[in-house]
């Protein structure tokens, strides 16, 4: 004879209230994790919804309303990426905390890819996006003011976002390096960067680079514009090139630390000294760099604060508080010994 499975029912969501002795509408504000209700009314209801193993249907809650949901949409260039790993971290880590869950794309430094996973996740109606980056198609600028979904555009400073955007100073890191290498009176600068399929987001601090050496009345020795993604290989290679065409270089500043610290591979492998026969010198305070035999000059950022100030903010903005347009998050310049 065979057994019968005792199958039991989902709980829902009129089980929890009854159970904690509030309204269906006040445990799903609860469970919606919207305000209107005390601490105690809180503690209760998610009590009771743990004790009965009841989960929210965040699909049906998603298609059968036209409310927002707890989902908030994040897009970043790359997976793969140390820098922007660390921002996925805190960023991920605050809205959990504010009763959040994140769904993540990676664009690749294509606005087109971009609009399409955004298209795609304005369909699950998130209460939110964050978005990398200010470079967006015109389709995307208008789908994303048409649905009124709060945005928080980070790592690039805009003065002008969509909604809100939170950033560094990149044009002003660029400029801060190049006058520091200036400082130590290298004349022969070069700059190695890289920028797959699309110009990415180490475009401003090159041009603040530039900026600090034209200011100066000094052009760029060389550049060597890798189309590749910025890493220990591209900047390893990438130096191989630009001393190639110009072998007087005397320093070479780099898109990111990951490349810089490339390029000193290269040049150790060449029999070279850093810095005596070459300066290096990075951007992003990479933990890599901290384990080198000698402390890489760069501009120190904190993706983790960065992550941390998007999500409050875009979460303030989903819930009607005053929130700045634009804020700042802090970069510096840390001298090392590779300058």
């Amino acid at each position: 004879m065979t057994a019968k499975h005792d199958k039991r029912s989902n709980v829902n969501l009129a089980e929890v209230a009854e159970a904690a002795g509030v309204s269906k509408m006040t445990a799903s504000r609860v469970m919606r994790n919207v305000s209107g209700f005390s601490e105690d009314t809180r503690e209760k209801v998610l009590r009771e919804a743990s004790r009965l193993g009841y989960v929210p249907n965040r699909i049906a809650a998603a298609f059968g309303s036209e409310q927002t949901s707890s989902i908030i949409g994040v897009s970043v260039p790359y997976l793969s990426s140390n820098l922007f790993g660390a921002v996925l971290d805190s960023t991920n880590d605050a809205l959990a905390k504010l009763g959040y869950q994140t769904m993540i794309g990676a664009h690749e430094n294509s606005a087109q890819t971009e609009e399409v996973w955004i298209r795609n996740i304005l369909s699950w109606r998130p209460a939110g996006l964050i978005l990398s980056g200010h470079t967006h198609t015109k389709n995307t600028r208008e789908l994303l003011k048409a649905h009124g979904v709060p945005v928080a555009e980070i790592w690039n400073l805009n003065t002008s976002p969509i909604d809100m955007s939170v950033g560094f100073n990149h044009f002003d890191s660029g400029q801060e390096m190049g006058l520091y290498i200036l400082s130590k009176g290298y004349r022969r600068i070069g700059y190695v960067g890289a920028e797959a399929a699309a110009p990415g987001l180490g475009t401003l601090r090159r041009k603040g680079f530039l900026s600090a050496l034209a200011g100066a009345g000094i052009q760029c020795a060389s550049e060597e514009i890798l189309n590749d993604r910025a890493g220990f290989y591209a900047g390893f290679y990438g130096t191989e090139n630009i001393l190639a065409r110009d072998q007087n270089l005397d320093a070479i500043y780099y898109q990111d630390d990951a490349m810089a610290i490339g390029g000193i591979f290269y040049c150790q492998a060449q029999g070279m000294n850093v810095p005596g026969d070459i300066g290096i010198a990075g951007w992003g305070s990479m933990e890599a760099a901290s384990i080198l035999p000698q402390r890489l000059t760069t501009t120190v950022v904190s993706t983790q604060a960065l992550g941390k100030t998007a999500a409050e903010a875009l979460i303030a903005r989903i819930r009607g508080e005053a929130v700045e347009d634009v804020t700042i998050t802090p970069t510096r310049l840390v001298p090392g010994n590779t300058i």
